[in-house]
């Protein structure tokens, strides 16, 4: 927690000036029952109209003033408040940012926008909370006993036992409640995890038919966190009611003792009403108090949840990201090789076995290399190292003869366009999602890049051309249509290495073989080493060279005919598509 309230220290100011505001509308608020008293015991014991006027006076001058600090209080504490959790936020996103997938693969992603997001909230609650009520209630409690005091010491004793006794009360449920807290916010995190699982996998669960299994595990988790929300709230609920009956029982002593008093000439009618008044902002500000109290737990709760993102250290090298970019890292070296892997090996975090082992290749400059092998034998591994999305374990990888670890990350992949297996767009115009391949393209690079992905024919037929909306994912899009859309964005940039991977899966042959004759036009007139990673072999049969691998291993490499005479494992593939041919 220590590291996030480090954020305050760009809020000097408004963490100093907004307690000393809360200050000031407690000093006024204690002067309010000495008014009261005075009114009572002068004003309308003795029917003095001028005096209960100027008492009057007074009372408005200071709720008017106490009104005007509670405002600007609570304007540097909302502003001190909302500037850390910006702060946070945005340092929160920009180190998740910096993660490679092994980490987001470890932690999850309804994990990382949880604490983006509530448990952000959270913290922000906490410190608004905090800087309006931290040094206040105190302040009002300890004050309205010593203002007893003033009035009279036999009195102010009462208000002492008070207290005492309410915060045992107040501390004991809160001590009790905080753990349980806890629990209902991991529940709560249970519940939003299955709720992103069930929204984002809706047409998987209706293909199989399991929404009644689905919903059943639903109504457990959130039963579950009923139940503790229930069983926190019985607790919490005890103490509004308990500490009315301390303070109300307080109070009737009080008036008993008082009258007692007021009968023998010590006391006034007005102090005794001044003595009752103090009472009742004790319990006003003791319930505050246990009110800040559970803000701060879930505040520390949450902000340890982020600190905990924050220990988290990318497996990319520090060295990697901060390092100069003004270096002119381009045509760095004369070599003839693309890529070359040097025994490469890769294990992913938390697994015992490695699942690449041992790879070892070199692809030439404007080659068109294709990637083949069954499910789970490492292809998209493969290709997810050139691009450090993954670093390796073993051995290196080189780009123009350099290795990728001395390429600072923007570089590496400005020099690299990646088609991923899922086609992922976002919510905008189709021009917008163009754009990110290359910021600055022409219309002339926009339709180029549409021409070769074979997208062009179903762009130009929407209603508004490139300037379509795409809904979130491209929701409103086909598979093909979508698949076609991010090759397009990444042949926009003319990269200097392209790496499709399986990025074609959803379109037909026809359209596939068409996209293939394309990118070799491209890759011949821009110099483009093309990497393409395919369940066909018919989408990687003219590639220049062929890597089939098995288990995470090279079994085989070479061109289709050479690999159809010796290789096994590319014959069974081949011969499993093309059999009923």
């Amino acid at each position: 927690m220590r590291q996030i309230w480090m954020y305050m220290k760009n809020y000097k100011k408004e963490t100093v000036l907004a307690p000393l505001f809360k200050m000031l509308e407690a000093c006024f608020e204690l002067c309010v029952p000495l008014v009261i008293a005075g009114l009572t015991d002068v004003g309308i014991r003795n029917g003095d109209k001028g005096y209960i006027a100027k008492m009057g006076l007074v009372l408005f001058v200071l709720a008017a003033i106490g009104f005007c600090c509670s405002v600007v209080a609570q304007f540097f504490s909302a502003r001190a408040a909302v500037g850390v959790a910006t702060k946070l936020r945005h340092n929160l996103f920009k180190h998740i940012e910096s993660f490679s997938f092994t980490e987001i693969d470890k932690v999850g992603t309804s994990t990382l926008i949880t604490r983006m997001t509530s448990d952000v909230n959270q913290v922000q609650s906490g410190v608004n909370m905090l800087l309006r009520l931290f040094l206040r209630s105190p302040f009002i409690v300890f004050g309205a006993m010593v203002m007893a005091f003033t009035i009279d010491v036999k009195s102010a004793l009462i208000f002492v036992v008070t207290i005492i006794v309410l915060l045992i009360v107040v501390f004991a449920i809160i001590l009790y409640t905080i753990p349980m807290y806890k629990r209902v916010q991991s529940a709560l995190d249970r519940v939003l995890g299955i709720t992103r699982e069930n929204l984002t996998g809706a047409r998987v669960i209706r293909a199989f038919g399991m929404e009644d299994e689905e919903i059943e595990e639903y109504d457990n988790r959130t039963s579950l966190l009923f139940k503790l929300q229930v069983a926190v709230g019985r607790i919490s609920a005890l103490m509004n009611p308990v500490t009315l009956f301390i303070i109300n029982l307080a109070t009737i002593i009080l008036i008993w003792t008082g009258g007692i008093q007021v009968n023998d000439g010590r006391l006034s009618q007005g102090e005794v009403i001044a003595l009752v008044n103090y009472m009742s902002q004790i319990l006003v500000e003791l319930v505050k108090l246990a009110n800040l109290i559970v803000t701060l737990t879930k505040a520390v709760a949450c902000g340890n949840r982020i600190e905990g993102i924050f220990d988290i250290q990318s497996t990319l090298e520090l060295k990697d990201i901060i390092e100069n970019e003004t270096k002119d890292n381009k045509d760095i070296s004369s070599s003839e090789y693309a890529i070359e892997y040097d025994n490469v090996s890769i294990k992913y975090s938390g697994s015992q076995e490695e699942a690449m082992k041992d790879v070892s290749f070199k692809i030439k400059k404007g080659e068109t290399v294709g990637v083949i092998g069954g499910t789970g034998s490492g292809k998209t591994t493969l290709i997810q190292a050139i691009p450090r999305f993954y670093d390796v374990s073993e051995g290196c990888i080189k780009v123009n003869g350099k290795d990728i670890k001395d390429y600072s990350l923007e570089d590496l992949r400005n020099r690299i366009a990646v088609v991923l297996q899922k086609a992922v767009l976002f919510k905008g115009t189709i021009r917008e999602n163009l754009l990110w391949g290359k910021k600055d393209a022409t219309e002339e690079e926009i339709y180029e890049a549409l021409d070769n992905a074979q997208a062009r024919e179903f762009v130009d037929k929407k209603e508004n051309g490139i300037e379509e909306m795409v809904e979130q994912g491209g929701r409103n899009l086909s598979g093909g249509q979508r698949q076609r859309l991010t090759i397009a964005r990444a042949l926009i940039r003319k990269p200097e290495i392209l790496i499709l991977d399986d990025s074609s899966s959803a379109l037909d042959y026809a359209t596939d073989s068409k996209l293939r004759g394309a990118i070799k036009e491209m890759s011949d007139k821009y110099d483009t080493t093309v990497i393409i990673v395919s369940q066909r072999a018919t989408s990687i049969m003219h590639a220049d060279k062929i890597i089939v691998l098995d288990d995470g291993e090279v079994a085989g490499m070479g061109t289709h005919e050479e690999l159809l005479e010796n290789n096994q494992v590319y014959k069974e593939i081949y011969m499993s598509q093309n059999a009923l041919k």
